[in-house]
């Protein structure tokens, strides 16, 4: 599956990753993780810290699949307003998730400062109204969130326009938010996972897996043999080929980054930026001052018409930037595409499906809060597989698609 198009700016920025060999006879081992980007290397990091033998395999390079297209915003905010996701679900669960997801922000950012090699900084998130008839429900919002907690601020027109110089009737600013370079996340908690034990294999694609009451078989496209207690497929997007029922559905978002911005990035140096438009539009900047803008998602996933596309939408996200934040000059230096999925309600999936049995566990870290569900995911199947239920794992499990 091609996941991404044009120069994703994680490629370039990282170069060549180390060396994995591929797995060229048959194997033994607790868990076998299928996948090598951010969920799976999240994923095997707790459950070595665990004292699991974890065997990780990969068609690709580590985090060279869809990890190398995302823009890794880390934020609690999810895509769907914490007011929708109550109407859906109730008030508990809904801050139930938003509240994991913050607290998991929190955790990401302490995790990627351990590692001197990873570009990671605190944040804060501006999310603003895009057009006047979004007010109202951007200022319920805002009530509704500090209501249940959550520490924010709630800007007016003149605020916005002072701060930031947006053009828009409300904002909402949170002060728990980060960026991070999630191919230097990825490799670098593999590079310690692989310290404790784990043993990591690229070029190996899992072709089929066969469950039974004591443990899995897991055939490779090579035809080498994994047994294994327990699967964890953490693939990305291409996991959704290994069931049956359609959970999701593939889009493709686009973005760019420019040169590094003399003088500065002026107030978005510090804070990350989106909208209440969907496909939303949204901003963040980089360790050596650039700035990355990303959205105008579509339907295509195709990858000779996303390839195709790549520098018109990053055109119509320059224009869209510039409308927005007129004081910010720049350069484009690069865009590109990617594959992503999303869920009918904007939650991910994380656990075993009817289809497969307990024995195979699903790591769907779907929807714009993907690293930061990936790092709840990973706690949720540490838990499932040690005999702890996560307080999420209902919410996040694919039962909740009979309440829908």
């Amino acid at each position: 599956m091609d996941l991404t198009s044009g120069s994703p700016y994680w490629v370039l920025k990282n170069a060549q990753s180390e060396f994995h060999p591929p797995l060229e006879r048959d194997h033994r081992c607790d868990v076998l993780v299928v996948g090598a980007g951010i969920t799976a290397a999240l994923i095997t990091r707790a459950l070595v810290g665990e004292g699991v033998q974890v065997c990780l395999v990969d068609r690709r390079q580590v985090g060279w699949g869809s990890t190398s297209a995302s823009t890794a915003l880390l934020q609690y905010e999810i895509d769907v307003e914490l007011q929708a996701l109550a109407r859906q679900f109730g008030l508990d669960d809904a801050v139930l998730a938003y509240r994991a997801c913050e607290e998991a922000v929190l955790a990401l950012t302490r995790l990627a400062r351990t590692f001197k090699r990873v570009d990671v900084r605190p944040m804060q998130s501006l999310y603003f109204s895009s057009r006047w008839y979004h007010d109202r429900r951007v200022r319920r919002e805002g009530a509704l969130r500090q209501a249940q907690g959550f520490a924010l601020d709630c800007l007016d027109n003149a605020e916005l326009q002072e701060r930031f110089g947006i053009d828009a009737g409300i904002g909402l600013l949170s002060a728990v938010a980060a960026e991070v370079d999630p191919v230097q996340l990825a490799r670098c908690l593999l590079d310690a996972a692989r310290r404790k034990g784990a043993q990591i294999f690229e070029r190996s694609g899992v072709k089929e897996f066969a469950p039974t009451p004591r443990g899995v078989t897991v055939t490779l496209d090579n035809g080498k043999r994994i047994r294994c207690k327990h699967v964890v497929i953490a693939a990305g997007y291409e996991s959704q080929q290994f069931l049956s029922q359609r959970v999701a559905r593939n889009r493709s978002s686009y973005a760019f980054v420019s040169d590094p911005v003399a003088g500065g990035l002026q107030s978005l140096e510090n804070c990350l930026a989106w909208e209440s438009a969907r496909p939303y539009l949204y901003v963040r900047s980089t360790a050596d001052h650039r700035l990355i803008v990303g959205g105008e998602d579509d339907a295509i996933d195709i990858p000779f018409k996303r390839d195709a596309s790549v520098w018109r939408k990053a055109d119509i996200l320059r224009k869209k930037f510039c409308s927005r934040f007129p004081r910010q000059s720049f350069t484009i230096a690069h865009a590109w595409a990617g594959t992503f999925a999303e869920t009918a309600d904007g939650l991910p999936f994380f656990g075993p499906h009817v289809q497969h049995g307990p024995r195979v566990h699903f790591a769907m870290a779907y929807g714009g809060n993907g690293i930061t569900y990936s790092a709840i995911g990973a706690e949720i199947i540490k838990g499932a597989l040690g005999g702890r239920k996560h307080p999420c794992a209902d919410l996040f499990s694919f039962e909740r698609l009979q309440r829908q």
